[in-house]
């Protein structure tokens, strides 16, 4: 198969999108705006593909760190599409095959599209292949031109085009397919003699036209996959149609999903059949769900691996966190980074964990803090227990072994450990190590002073 190479033009500061950040790595469905048309670049078969940066290199540059199959080549003026293009020029010296020319602000763009892109410009045997849409309202596109026999013989910006080519509903992308010895040879002959002063890359098509070559468009059938995102709201908008495919890939793939519209499902999360995932839901961070879980509403799940048959229930927060299967969770539980539950835990409402190993069949009801702890199997965690794990100065870690009954509203001042199938009674501060089989209990002997209050109102 022919080589292909791809050139993703991503110098642009984006001044439309008012941010500190450049354009094409906010973020857009769990990833950069600009992983997503590299990674269809990719699945298409591209290697290399060169990144044109200017702005903020330095940061798209470390997207992409270590990815073996990523160029960069620098534009230090942004001086049009065309002089991005041959600013690529260098990096791809001895290339030869097809160059596929993509945006960096089109997150919406399929690899599908790609591939028949390349496969209809090579089977066509063309100079040049353009990706168009048909749009109701192409205001302010460029339109698509061509001939009798179908071929393309210009592209005709808005402000240039006559009455007649304003009825024109074919627009274009800004994403070409090239023949690279076309390209090479060419790209530094386009002129700027424009208002703009700018080096066009759509002049190529003129002179591919001049001299009788093969200039092809190609429609995708989808024209949300051209839109290209220029500020917030076309930011938004972009989000919404990739968590519709998204969703939709979940649910063909036996995930039941109450309410698509209102669920948030990022890239790369991964979700076991038979999991109920119910409205409001975020999940994201390349989460791992297994299968037959139920995650109730307005549930938020980070960079988490949560087992088969687990429960989380509602308005949970759980981040960076590993749960066993049949694991129950909330409602209203917080799971903060490296917090490890073993098989059938249950952590209830209000319990916070942090960076935690909880062994299966252990349990924290209730209304509890659990930080920096190990704790063993078959545990009972009372409802009010806080390990007291910071002195103001450094963290320190509780150890409670397994088959240990914590009461209610006990302190563990770490660093201390309770040994297994020990009782902490209800009201304990802990501060010393407790044995295995042992009583601990430190609260002080009930006195009853009768008629106490009476003297007192005296």
């Amino acid at each position: 198969m022919e080589s292909v190479a791809s050139i993703v033009l991503a110098a642009g500061k984006g001044t439309r999108m008012k941010s500190g950040l450049i354009k094409v790595l906010h973020p857009v469905a769990g990833r950069p705006m600009i992983s997503w048309p590299v990674a269809a670049a990719r699945e298409a078969g591209s290697d290399p593909i060169v990144l044109v940066i200017g702005h903020q290199a330095n940061a798209v540059q470390g997207t992409f760190r270590g990815a073996p199959d990523i160029r960069c080549a620098m534009q230090e003026e942004q001086l049009g599409t065309g002089h991005a293009v041959a600013c690529a020029l260098d990096t791809l010296n001895g290339f030869r095959g097809t160059v596929l020319i993509l945006c960096g602000d089109t997150p919406l763009l399929r690899a599908e599209t790609l591939k028949n892109m390349l496969a209809y410009h090579r089977e066509n045997q063309a100079a040049i292949t353009v990706l168009t849409a048909l749009i109701d309202d192409p205001y302010g596109y460029g339109r698509i031109v061509r001939d009798a026999s179908g071929h393309v013989t210009r592209i005709i910006e808005q402000k240039d085009a006559d009455p007649e080519e304003q009825e024109i509903r074919e627009i274009n992308s800004g994403i070409y397919c090239m023949d690279s010895d076309f390209l090479f040879n060419n790209i530094r002959g386009i002129g700027n003699d424009n208002a703009q002063g700018e080096y066009y890359l759509t002049d190529l098509l003129a002179i591919a036209v001049s001299r009788g070559l093969g200039c092809l468009a190609l429609s995708t059938a989808d024209a949300d996959e051209i839109m290209g995102i220029n500020d917030r709201a076309q930011l938004a908008e972009a989000g919404r149609v990739l968590r519709r495919r998204i969703n939709r890939e979940h649910m063909l793939n036996g995930v039941t999903i109450i309410d698509p519209d209102t669920t948030y499902i990022d890239h790369g999360v991964t979700i076991g059949t038979d999991t109920i995932i119910h409205p409001g839901c975020q999940i994201g961070g390349a989460s791992v769900i297994g299968s037959g879980c139920d995650i109730e509403q307005n549930v938020s799940i980070s960079g988490c691996t949560i087992g088969d048959d687990c429960h989380i229930k509602a308005a949970s927060v759980l981040e960076d966190s590993e749960l066993g299967e049949d694991v129950a969770v909330g409602p209203m539980a917080h799971l903060r980074p490296g917090s490890k539950l073993g098989n059938k835990v249950k952590i209830g409402n209000f319990v916070e964990t942090k960076k935690i190993t909880m062994g299966e069949g252990s349990k924290a009801s209730h209304l509890t803090y659990l930080g920096d702890a190990e704790i063993g199997k078959d545990v009972n965690i009372g409802c009010g227990t806080i390990t007291c794990n910071y002195d103001g100065v450094n963290k320190h870690k509780t150890i409670i072994g397994d088959d240990v009954f914590i009461g209610s509203d006990v302190q563990l001042v770490a660093p201390v450990t309770v040994g297994r199938n020990s009782l902490v009674a209800a009201g304990t501060t802990v501060t010393i190590d407790v044995p295995a089989d042992s009583l601990a209990i430190s609260r002080t002997p009930q006195v009853n002073k009768e008629g106490w209050r009476l003297k007192r109102k005296a």
